[in-house]
């Protein structure tokens, strides 16, 4: 057994083997490049990822993964390299554009509301109404957003006391779990999270792997930014890492080990291995491997 980070004995990591349906990426990019100043925080980045896929996207504090994911989300805007989805070039200019995209993004704060109940904080911002008076007066349709937002529970097995819940009284887990349904709201096809399973306990955790795995199950492209590599191999396909600024590597996890992944987040050799066998440096193609 090993110690979490919660200090909770847990099984060793070991492989798993997931296949995944292939064809166009959900999403692609290729050559990557962002500075700041002197500062590569990209270089000729590639990364993609498949419906139906969990993506581990690792590296050392610094390595790029915050600055692709914002890249990604429409927050920042690359300096050169190009964008695809399903298939086509995009230009993401903006958050906004990017969930018109279909790609949601759920950061570390979670961005949620701890006065407002779960209702509310799922449609802060693009609440349902229904019209009182024809061109005068509309309210609120609270039926319809508390029924809907009870379907998007229930389609995630997300388990709380009620929908009229203040988020405050929530879990870390359940909080978690909010803030993804508040983006399948919008009925995306990639979804990025940031540290979801964060300074959460270990039965929060839990939680939020199993939610994850369910994103899969219905065929989102998910993207997973943890540090926890425990959770990236229990939940994840395949593992990329960045090194200061670079993919070093994409992993298939059924076919590595936590010290191969560790090898390339350090750029340290383990056995006389920098990289596994089934790494490769450039866009995942199936059983392509990096000799």
């Amino acid at each position: 057994m090993v110690e979490s980070d919660t200090g909770t004995a847990r099984a060793p990591i070991q492989p798993v083997n997931r296949q995944v349906a292939r064809g166009e990426p959900r999403l692609r990019v290729t050559g990557i490049n962002k500075s700041y100043g002197a500062v590569e925080a990209l270089r000729e980045v590639d990364f993609e990822v498949y419906a139906g896929e969990v993506v581990g996207l690792v590296g050392d504090n610094g390595a790029g993964k915050s600055t692709l994911v914002k890249t990604l989300a429409g927050v920042i805007q690359a300096d050169s390299g190009s964008i695809f989805r399903d298939g086509r070039e995009v230009h993401i200019a903006s958050p906004n554009e990017a969930t018109q995209m279909g790609i949601e993004t759920v950061y570390q704060d979670l961005a949620l509301c701890d006065n407002l109940d779960v209702v509310a904080n799922l449609y802060l911002g693009r609440e349902a109404q229904q019209t009182v008076i024809p061109g005068l007066v509309k309210q609120l349709d609270e039926t319809q957003m508390e029924a809907r937002t009870n379907q998007i529970l229930r389609q995630l097995d997300v388990k709380i006391p009620s929908v009229r819940t203040i988020v405050a009284s929530l879990s870390g887990g359940q909080r978690q779990s909010i803030a993804v349904a508040k983006t399948v709201l919008r009925n995306p096809a990639v979804l990025l999270l940031d540290e979801p399973t964060a300074a959460l306990g270990v039965v929060q955790t839990r939680q939020v792997l199993n939610l994850i795995g369910r994103l899969r199950e219905q065929g989102l492209a998910v993207v997973m930014i943890s540090h926890n590599l425990a959770d990236v191999f229990e939940v994840a396909d395949r593992v990329v890492v960045l090194r200061l600024g670079r993919r070093v590597g994409s992993f298939e996890i059924g076919a590595t080990s936590s010290e191969q992944i560790v090898a390339a987040i350090t750029g340290a050799e383990f056995g006389g291995i920098t990289r596994g066998a089934n790494a490769t440096d450039a866009p995942y193609a199936g059983s392509e491997v990096a000799q």
